[in-house]
């Protein structure tokens, strides 16, 4: 008796599970918070030269309203004046005492404070990159974490140092050690995305995974129209960032409601545990656990199996040709997701409803994918990767002034790189044989994260070049979607267990409906960001 035929017998979705589907929805909020912040928090405000070192106190205008037509965002604001050399030639002079900022829409952020222009503008971005390198670190360590001491003791220690550090990033006193904790942050959103989504689905059903995962995702899209709002209605960075940390401590409760992943613990001999937990489900649930001497003989892993590496997925031909183009998919679908969503502030709109939308958006792309993924993922992939890309391209004809069709055309972009970043899950898992699924997705999940690094770099080149950034978020989902289409389709397809498998694809019989094990692979959720990396191990067993 296998693990998943238990919890069919005491219930694969039952009040047990809705109830901890609550507990790993509420952190999904905060996690936007952490991802989306920097929006804000990072935000540059127009400014212009401070004439003198006494003319005005600090590093904010102490009138914005009278002087706000003298700000500016160009290259004019790092220059003071132009000074006439020999032979009439001029050069100007960098701003010698400062700058002052405007506080129409903020009181204060990180660039304000600590006067990242100009020459100093590039660290933004880079602190960025920074903290999106922190999210491919948190992923190694916290994933082996959870590995060996299971998923809720890691999932409790991210969330308690995500709180911590996020909280301690508030009274940072200079950007390098802004950027060490913000990094630290990055790391434990990892955590928190790995854990919490594995223990879902490892106390989840097969045929219920994907539903159960869109919920996650919706929490996620919560958090990100929320942000909006309160950063709306807080301006000043260090009391955002407070006020979206702070709530971190509320969730000390979970030490004593979260459970551990029971499949987790048969899997580590901790079978005592696991049947009380088990028990506990079943009542709950009110079903009857099945006899202990049955679960003593549940089979976890499945009989022995052949060791794989990575090098096995660059072995044999099909499954180099199909692996070089999943990862390259990965890496397009971060990279543009991010690179859309923390480029928000330069549309031109109102920054705070723009975001609103922006999080909004990603609901019915989202609820989207669960209509037409059944049909076919192959052309699923490669048109929503088609849309996302051409909408950016689009953004090159429109003018400057013209910001609201700007905004709806990035929200078009923004609509199908998210559609297009939830088939990539299911997917991945579907094209991967058994044997290797796990360490196809784990290698994705890396390439994935260097499109995440890349993105704030990318946006930085938009001060040389305007036109850069979208030649490059829309060229690459088109390159996508044309490489979409050399992979197979497995939409009613058995799924491979081995590389022989794979490498016959198309030799191999069609899916018998009535074999409910059809469904054992199939119900990885079809959702993102970075919430949903390692579904897949709850579907090896």
């Amino acid at each position: 008796m296998n693990f998943d035929q238990i919890l069919s017998a005491i219930g694969g979705f039952g009040k047990y599970q809705k109830i901890l589907y609550i507990w790993i929805c509420l952190p999904q909020v905060l996690l936007a918070f952490h991802m989306m912040v920097s929006i804000f928090t990072g935000a540059t405000p127009p400014h212009r030269c401070r004439e003198s070192s006494s003319s005005a106190a600090g590093n904010q205008s102490s009138s914005p309203g009278t002087l706000s037509l003298n700000f500016s965002l160009s290259d004019s604001s790092c220059f003071s004046s132009d000074v006439l050399l020999q032979g009439n030639r001029t050069e100007r002079v960098p701003c010698g005492h400062g700058w002052v900022y405007s506080r129409d829409t903020f009181q204060s952020t990180t660039v304000t404070e600590w006067d990242l222009v100009c020459d100093k503008a590039g660290l933004n971005s880079v602190g960025s990159s920074i903290y999106m390198f922190g999210l491919l670190v948190g992923s190694v360590v916290f994933g082996a974490m959870a590995d060996r001491y299971g998923r809720r003791s890691v999932l409790l220690l991210s969330i308690a140092l995500q709180t911590v550090f996020g909280v301690a990033v508030a009274f940072a006193p200079n950007f390098p050690v802004y950027v060490i904790l913000r990094f630290v942050v990055g790391a434990t959103i990892s955590g928190v995305i790995i854990n919490a989504f594995v223990l879902g689905t490892e106390w989840t059903c097969t045929k219920r995974r994907m539903l159960a995962g869109i919920i996650t995702d919706y929490a996620f899209g919560l958090g990100y129209m929320l942000l909006a709002g309160i950063a709306y209605l807080i301006r000043d960075w260090r009391k955002l960032q407070l006020a979206i940390s702070v709530p971190g401590f509320l969730l000390i409760f979970y030490i004593w409601v979260l459970p551990q992943s029971a499949r987790w613990l048969l899997a580590n001999d901790r079978r005592e545990e696991a049947i009380a937990l088990l028990r506990k489900a079943a009542l709950v649930n009110g079903r009857v656990l099945p006899p202990a001497v049955q679960v003593e003989k549940c089979d976890i892993f499945g009989g022995a199996k052949r060791s794989h590496s990575a090098v096995d997925l660059v072995r044999t031909p099909q499954m180099r040709k199909r692996a070089v183009i999943l990862f390259y998919l990965w890496f397009v679908n971060v990279l543009v997701y991010y690179g859309l969503s923390l480029g928000v502030s330069r549309l031109g709109t109102n920054l705070y409803l723009t975001q609103f939308v922006f999080g909004l958006v990603e609901i019915p792309a989202r609820s989207l994918v669960l209509l037409v993924l059944p049909c076919s993922r192959r052309f699923s992939q490669s048109g929503f990767l088609a849309i996302g890309g051409l909408a950016c391209l689009l953004m090159l004809a429109i003018p400057a002034d013209h910001s609201s069709v700007l905004s709806g055309l990035a929200m078009v972009g923004k609509f199908g790189i998210t559609a297009s970043f939830a088939v990539i899950y299911v997917y991945t898992a579907e094209i991967f044989p058994t044997v290797l699924r796990q360490t196809g997705i784990g290698v994705s999940s890396m390439f994935a994260r260097m499109g995440g690094v890349l993105a704030p770099i990318i946006n930085m080149l938009h001060k040389h070049s305007p036109t850069t950034p979208l030649v490059i978020f829309g060229t690459a989902p088109l390159l996508g979607a044309v490489l979409a289409l050399a992979l197979p389709e497995t939409a009613d397809r058995p799924l491979p267990d081995t590389v022989e498998d794979a490498e016959n694809w198309d030799m191999r019989s069609p899916p018998d409906k009535e074999n409910p094990e059809m469904c054992e692979d199939l119900g990885g959720s079809a959702s993102s960001t970075e919430e949903q990396e390692l579904h897949h191990l709850a579907s090896q067993t």
